[in-house]
């Protein structure tokens, strides 16, 4: 079933899509106007069977527009907010674009693409696209190094961790929010989920954090999901005081003890999890017992729609919610023999859990020994006075290189003990960690940057 075809429905829960919305910092749509109206004034049908780029200035235009294209397009390719415009010939050709959904239609003037529909706010068309195939879904990875990799999915793989999660009759809708961008695929859960049963209010990357918060109670926000800097952003802003939702979530990143502790306290009558996704292995499992890392007995075959292993410290993931393939001419397999897709994600086994101890391709090197930074990081946040670190490699004439931290502190430090939390951060890093991972230097700093992603900004010094 196509989101179209959701909407032609009265929901399933029998309230009325009137009461139903999608919202962003300028606009509030009903879903009651989508299977009446057309964002794409009435051009759908032009779709039919084109691979389309959907490339919009914003995320609401976006949610309007593959709502409309799915069900009519052959593929459709979601193009994130940071696509660097010096890569978009290169996945233009690796996916077959022969159509373009857009409200910069001059961003693509000089691709030869023939057909080029603008977006807008819908309005009441006579005539709306039939639903008549299955689309493909296309995103991108983040491509952090080079030109991003484009997966592909169905829909149905997109929602197989939602269907059978949405609130039993007679229960309210929830209310979704998201720091995610709904066009990278942590995001795109979180409105396929609203869409399926609730309302959605998107962010704005232009908005002030405040503003936000102020913006999501308005809009009485019960469900939130963000990667864990975006938490301990919202953390040291001081706006969570105002903030009530009943579901907190996080993933993208490794979810600390620290941050799970100070979502708790912040957040004490909310369920808070985390969850474990990527664009490329889909959902795999989300953890609500308030800890750290994930029971090894998620682990195995045949134990529901996920199956899981682990293979040289790797978390791999078989399922039906997983990708089916990478895009274009050259693109290498996405996953082994078996099916199983090679996460990346480190994870280590300690009693019966497993932990996140880093990316198999985000390990620094300090004096020819490899460590992952996310493991100091632990340490480093779990005292009380930090609210986010950043651990990297700075290079040492002696030893080739030395790890160093960035550390931002709680806002009800004390200035004055700034001496005595270093020498307790690296106390605690000398009792908890091998020697070559205990931080040569400490450095407090206001803020640490995030990718558009969400995720914590790396580089190495």
């Amino acid at each position: 079933m196509s989101p179209r075809e959701i909407f032609a429905l009265r929901d399933h829960l029998g309230t009325a899509l009137t009461e139903r919305t999608i919202s962003d910092p300028r606009h509030v749509v009903s879903l009651a106007e989508l299977p009446r109206g057309s964002c794409l004034g009435g051009r759908g049908g032009e779709l039919d069977g084109r691979s389309v780029l959907l490339a919009t200035s914003g995320q609401l235009l976006a949610g309007l527009a593959l709502i409309e294209i799915d069900g009519v397009a052959r593929r459709m390719l979601l193009c994130p907010p940071d696509l660097k415009d010096e890569h978009l010939g290169s996945i233009i050709a690796e996916a077959g674009i022969d159509a373009i959904v857009t409200d910069e239609p001059q961003r693509f003037a000089g691709f030869g693409i023939d057909l080029v529909i603008p977006v807008g706010l819908p309005q009441p068309a006579t005539q709306v696209a039939p639903t008549v195939r299955a689309t493909e879904w296309l995103m991108l990875t983040s491509g952090t190094s080079g030109v991003p990799k484009i997966v592909g999915h169905t829909l149905e793989g997109l929602c197989g961790a939602i269907i059978g999660d949405r609130p039993a009759p007679g229960d309210a809708l929830p209310v979704w929010a998201t720091f995610y961008d709904i066009r990278r695929y942590g995001g795109l859960q979180i409105f396929l989920r609203a869409i399926v049963g609730g309302s959605m209010v998107l962010s704005d990357p232009g908005e002030a954090l405040a503003d936000h918060v102020a913006r999501l109670n308005a809009r009485g926000v019960t469900h939130i999901s963000g990667t864990p800097s975006h938490w301990r952003k919202l953390l040291m802003s001081g706006s969570a005081e105002q903030f009530a939702p009943r579901y907190v979530r996080l993933s993208g990143e490794i979810a600390d003890q620290a941050v799970l502790d100070g979502l708790k306290q912040a957040f004490p009558n909310a369920s808070i999890g985390h969850a474990y996704a990527s664009t490329e292995a889909g959902v795999g499992f989300a953890v609500n017992d308030g800890l750290e890392g994930f029971p090894a007995t998620l682990l195995g075959e045949g134990r529901g729609a996920v199956d899981m292993k682990v293979v040289d410290g790797s978390l791999r993931i078989r399922s039906k919610r997983a990708a089916h393939a990478y895009v274009g001419r050259a693109a290498a397999a996405l996953t082994d023999a078996d099916g199983y897709v090679d996460t990346g994600d480190m994870v280590e086994l300690r009693g019966d859990r497993y932990y996140f101890v880093g990316r198999r391709n985000g390990i620094i090197n300090v004096g020819g020994l490899k460590v992952h930074p996310e493991e100091i990081e632990a340490v480093i946040n779990g005292h009380p006075e930090v609210r986010m670190s950043r651990a990297k490699s700075r290079r040492s004439p002696i030893t080739g290189g030395i790890v160093v931290a960035e550390v931002v502190l709680t806002a009800d430090s004390d200035p004055a003990r700034a001496d005595a939390v270093r020498n307790e951060i690296l106390a605690e890093c000398r009792a908890r960690l091998a020697a070559h991972k205990v931080p040569a230097m400490i450095r407090f700093v206001p803020a640490l940057d995030v990718t558009p992603a969400g995720k914590l900004a790396r580089a190495d010094a």
